[in-house]
């Protein structure tokens, strides 16, 4: 484990993405948030179900991040769903969007978390989707190892 792994406070996963998709590459991205956010964000609270990666013009956004209003923030609140950018240099977009447009690759989020200096970020995964009948197999191999071992450990 890297040590940057370890100093990781993480707020939020996205466990679906791993049942749903082959995550082929991972990104580390900063995220461009207000205070507000922030706040909520400490207190553990984001949902990152239906969250995706779009790019639009030279710059990427992390769509349907689910951050809740923060209760003590009167007026100055923010929306729970609004489109957040995404700091990520240049060539890293372009490779991004090239293996999106090009390959069919998704880019989804698979955790949001605090590094060791206070900063959030996201971790992105570039994912190709994952059929059915792959899901199954998964699954199926899956609890054979569990009733394998079960097995075992009843013998021995």
């Amino acid at each position: 484990m890297a040590r940057g792994e370890l100093d990781r406070k993480i707020v939020g996963q996205n466990r679906k993405a791993y049942h749903n998709y082959f995550i082929e590459e991972k990104v580390e991205a900063g995220l461009v948030l207000q205070g507000t956010e922030v706040k909520v964000l400490r207190s553990g609270q984001a949902s990152l179900g239906d969250c995706y990666a779009s790019f639009e013009g030279g710059e990427a956004f992390l769509s349907n991040l689910h951050i809740p209003a923060y209760r003590d923030a009167a007026h100055f609140n923010h929306e729970p769903l609004r489109p957040r950018k995404l700091l990520l240099h240049k060539k890293e977009i372009d490779q991004l969007r090239g293996k999106v447009q090009r390959d069919g690759y998704t880019v989804v989020p698979i955790s949001l978390f605090f590094n060791d200096r206070g900063r959030v970020k996201v971790e992105l995964g570039l994912a190709r989707g994952r059929r059915q009948v792959d899901k199954r197999q998964r699954e199926k191999a899956r609890d054979w190892d569990r009733q394998r071992a079960r097995l075992l450990r009843s013998r021995g």
